[in-house]
């Protein structure tokens, strides 16, 4: 595990956007997960910067997302539009290189199974960017969820979201799927995450808090801002 500690969410983000950007320049077919949110947000607004001023170069990079919210009663906010109104639509990426779960009306085991395909014909993810929720979890994989679980319809745990959707249900990736990533890049900004973050971190491998799994990932990168990391111990003593 990786540790990097940022002074604030600003400097997290330029953070964040110089590591993918460098993943982009080494591997310029690079295949990036993303996560929606406030988290990565300002990294995803550095790297249109870095693609209209510094020419960083989009077009082969292949995106897959994580995560996506369900059918509610009223309109929901997706994330696929989140994406592409912050990200996707101001860089150059070709369109046919963007895959992002969208809810499926029918044949839903066929639907998870054939994004699990997809993702495995790109030759995997090369960089998973994931943030983490309040209750521990990570995409969608809200606690209880097991290590070899798989892109699936999930129910979601309300004390884990911080604005309501007006929805019970999401697609996922899960976390075997995210595990399978060649490296990842997971993000905390604010004090509200400090204690979870400390938890997934430095305690027991658990299903009750999902990001603690990835204390098992192989390349591991964990970027925090000083408020978010202020609960860490022993890797802040590690590092």
């Amino acid at each position: 595990m990786n540790l990097r500690i940022a002074r604030d969410y600003e400097a997290l983000s330029r953070n964040a956007a110089q590591i993918i950007a460098g993943e982009i320049r080494r591997k310029p077919d690079l295949v990036l997960g993303l996560a929606a949110g406030n988290t990565p947000l300002g990294a995803y607004l550095e790297l249109v910067r870095m693609h209209r001023e510094e020419n960083l170069d989009f077009s082969r990079v292949v995106l897959f997302n994580l995560d996506e919210y369900g059918p509610g009663k009223i309109f929901v906010q997706r994330f696929s539009d989140f994406l592409h109104r912050n990200f996707v639509n101001q860089v150059n990426v070709d369109k046919p290189n963007v895959h992002f779960l969208s809810f499926p009306s029918v044949s839903v085991q066929g639907y998870c199974r054939s994004f699990e395909e997809l993702i495995l014909k790109a030759g995997g993810i090369d960089l998973q960017i994931l943030g983490i929720g309040r209750n521990g979890h990570i995409a969608f994989n809200e606690p209880g969820s097991t290590l070899d679980s798989r892109t699936r319809v999930v129910t979601l745990d309300r004390s884990g979201v911080s604005d309501s959707p007006h929805t019970d249900t999401a697609i996922s990736m899960g976390v075997a799927t995210i595990m399978e990533s060649h490296r990842i890049l997971l993000l905390a900004s604010g004090s509200s995450k400090a204690e979870v973050l400390a938890k997934a971190l430095e305690g027991p491998v658990t299903e009750t808090i999902p990001a603690s799994f990835l204390q098992r990932h192989r390349d591991l990168i964990v970027l925090a801002d000083e408020a978010a990391s202020s609960q860490l111990k022993n890797l802040k003593l590690a590092g």
